[in-house]
């Protein structure tokens, strides 16, 4: 039982850090003070439910994931090569929005999923929305971004 709650929770961390570990690059990258802002405080939101994932790992009897993901990883190198070809305000954002729909897709079906253990539901449920609030943040940021084009 409580494999299945580390391996459910350690696949959101992976996901979660994915995304600190672009909004800190990205926070150093852009060059518009209050995108540099918004992506600082959002890297630490991403920290502190990595942390809190971490911790309910560990109440689980599990390691917890230290690294991130492929998808994540190529994502944050298209996210590069895109800003650098185009708009880059707009290429970050674009993609860390992109990062969100995916960790929030992802706390979505381990809070809907049957076999989601009690233990890492009550974690995930007490923290969707936040990362719900993420994901809106950015989205209603990318919608203004690219209608002002």
């Amino acid at each position: 039982m409580s494999n299945k709650t580390a391996h459910t929770l350690n696949d959101l961390i992976a996901i979660a850090r994915d995304g600190k570990d672009f909004y800190e690059e990205a926070a150093q990258k852009v060059d518009d003070a209050e995108l540099k802002t918004l992506f600082a405080r959002i890297a630490t939101t991403k920290s502190q439910i990595v942390s809190e994932l971490s911790a309910a790992v560990q109440a689980a009897g599990g390691k917890p994931e230290d690294s991130g993901t492929f998808v994540g990883s190529m994502q944050q190198m298209y996210g590069k090569v895109r800003a650098t070809l185009g708009d880059k305000e707009y290429g970050y954002v674009a993609e860390l929005e992109e990062s969100e729909d995916r960790l929030l897709e992802a706390f979505d079906e381990a809070s809907r999923d049957a076999d989601t253990p009690p233990a890492a539901r009550d974690v995930v449920v007490r923290l969707l929305p936040e990362v719900r609030a993420c994901h809106d943040v950015m989205r209603t940021r990318k919608l203004a971004m690219k209608n002002a084009h």
